[in-house]
């Protein structure tokens, strides 16, 4: 026994190091195969999405925290056993804990990210917005975006702090970093007026949501729908595919239009021009007859009016509602489609048109002279 222990203590540090790192490697291991199967078999059991969902994103993470924390714990008793005094320890142990305490740092806050993407995923998957009437689940997810954008920068922020407390150079930025003081702090806030206001309009605009994701906007002249709401920024898919970058204070200070703020249901419009002779009544029967066959009205509100008029023609409005946006407008398209074709094969005289009163003048009324009574060319005088 005393042979072995002479053995032990005539080994070099850094096999030792090794060793226990190869210790710390076997036990995270076999304790994160074993929590996992458990975690996989339970959350198929349950059919839980949270739970499949944690074995299929943290498993590598967990496992490089759990080796990184025994191989820290581990390395930390060899130097307080072994080498009590720091003049004795060998200069690579010593930063050689400080470095695996780094990565830990830095492998816990990944974990603790993909935990929080999973709690997100989870939200996600519980309140989906596929569905027409999604107001509710809307606005959850866009707290839900905002809350997870800050917990990220929270945790990238206590991170970096603990990473720089572990050495005496630099243990005040960290500390500054965990209180928030400091002048540094106090000039990036002048410096950066602009970006903490929109980062404080994010807020505002998480909680007390004038916009959510998903939501239906007029910016600029612009529509679209509410893709992305991120810490400075809002992302606008416009119809056509492009996106639309526009700042969060933007939303605060000036005004735009929300087709989607208490409700998804909208109404549709469509505008027919047509000459005075016109029957009404028959595009009023002919609309009514084709909007009810069409599956996008929502048999909630439909109308026919004459709301204007001018000296050429007459303006025939035709509305009707629909579930949402995209659908108010592919019905106002067939509305208008099918009251074109129906005015051209049906009343194609009544029709806009142009009409000129021809009026004798004063000038055509004077009499014009006879043949004989013109005088004849010099030349032909007999």
């Amino acid at each position: 026994m005393n042979d072995l222990i002479d053995i032990i203590n005539a080994t070099p540090p850094f096999i030792r190091m090794a060793v226990r790192f190869g210790i710390a490697a076997l036990v995270a291991a076999l304790i994160t195969l074993v929590l996992y199967a458990i975690l996989r078999r339970t959350g198929r059991r349950t059919e839980s999405f949270t739970l499949e969902a944690i074995v299929d994103n943290t498993r590598n993470a967990f496992y490089w925290v759990l080796t990184l924390t025994v191989t820290v714990i581990l390395w930390n008793q060899l130097e307080a056993t072994v080498f009590p005094e720091p003049d004795t320890s060998p200069w690579y142990l010593h930063w050689g804990i400080r470095m695996v305490r780094t990565i830990l740092y830095i492998a816990g806050a990944l974990l603790l990210i993909r935990i929080v993407n999973v709690a997100a995923d989870t939200v996600r998957h519980r309140y989906s917005i596929e569905t027409s009437n999604n107001l509710q689940e809307r606005k959850i997810l866009t707290q839900l975006q905002y809350i997870q954008r800050i917990i990220g920068i929270i945790i990238f922020i206590v991170t970096v702090a603990f990473i720089l407390l572990q050495f005496d150079a630099v243990r005040s930025i960290g500390t500054g970093l965990l209180t928030s003081a400091g002048v540094g702090g106090i000039i990036i806030g002048f410096a950066a007026q602009k970006s903490i206001a929109n980062l404080l309009a994010g807020f505002q605009i998480a909680f007390t949501q004038p916009i959510r994701i998903d939501d239906a906007l007029i910016v600029n002249g612009e529509f679209g729908r509410v893709e992305e709401i991120t810490l400075t920024y809002v992302t606008l898919k416009i119809w056509d595919q492009r996106r639309l970058i526009v700042p969060l204070q933007k939303f605060i200070d000036d005004t735009f239009q929300n087709w989607t703020r208490s409700t998804t249901q909208l109404i549709g419009s469509v505008f027919m021009y047509v000459d005075y002779t016109f029957p009404v009544q028959k595009l009023r029967e002919e609309a009514q007859r084709f909007t009810e066959t069409q599956e996008l009205w929502d048999k909630q509100v439909f109308g026919v009016a004459v709301t204007d008029n001018n000296a050429d023609v007459i303006t025939i409005r035709i509305i009707a509602s629909a579930a949402d946006s995209g659908q108010t407008f592919n019905l106002r398209c067939a509305i208008r489609e099918h009251l074109i074709g129906w005015i051209q094969e049906t009343y194609p005289d009544h029709l806009p048109k142009t009409r000129v009163e021809m009026s004798p003048s004063e000038t055509s009324r004077v009499p014009h002279p006879d043949a004989e009574q013109l005088p004849l060319p010099e030349g032909d005088r007999s």
